[in-house]
């Protein structure tokens, strides 16, 4: 990917600060994150997401999900094996991880379940009334007086 230079932005611009942090930030974690586990981020209704992580060997204790400013963490902590195992083959992954999300501003995490080894994250994009269009009414009075 290449490598972006938003400094003009920083210098012609006034509040869209926090968009070229998050841009900044995202170029800069894209390149080391890792590919495990995987995910996919589907939309699932009019503002409404799910994210679906494959998680299998992972028990729901050694999973926790925190949400913090518009940043979604997903990590899990795999506990150590009480006895010593000998594999022929290890082919199921079961390392620690975790995987951060940037949310977009009113996006929030309706709940979180697992089924048959995948982890299942509801989000829900709720704009407050105060910023959703709304009909000005035109009146044939003329000017108003002060």
């Amino acid at each position: 990917m290449r490598n972006f230079d938003l400094s003009p932005l920083y210098r012609s611009s006034i509040g869209f600060d926090r968009m070229a942090n998050i841009l900044d930030s995202l170029t800069a974690t894209e390149q080391n994150q890792p590919s495990y586990p995987p995910y996919n981020i589907e939309l699932t209704g009019e503002d409404k997401y799910r994210i679906t992580m494959a998680v299998a060997g992972f028990a729901e204790a050694e999973l926790g999900i925190e949400v913090e400013e518009n940043k979604l963490t997903i990590a899990g902590k795999k506990e150590a094996a009480k006895e010593e195992k000998t594999y022929l083959h290890q082919g199921i992954a079961a390392r620690n991880f975790e995987r951060r999300f940037q949310l977009a501003d009113h996006v929030r995490v309706e709940h979180a379940h697992m089924e048959n080894g995948l982890l299942h994250i509801d989000l829900r994009r709720e704009i407050p009334e105060a910023m959703k269009p709304r009909s000005i009414a035109i009146s044939n009075s003329g000017l108003l007086e002060s």
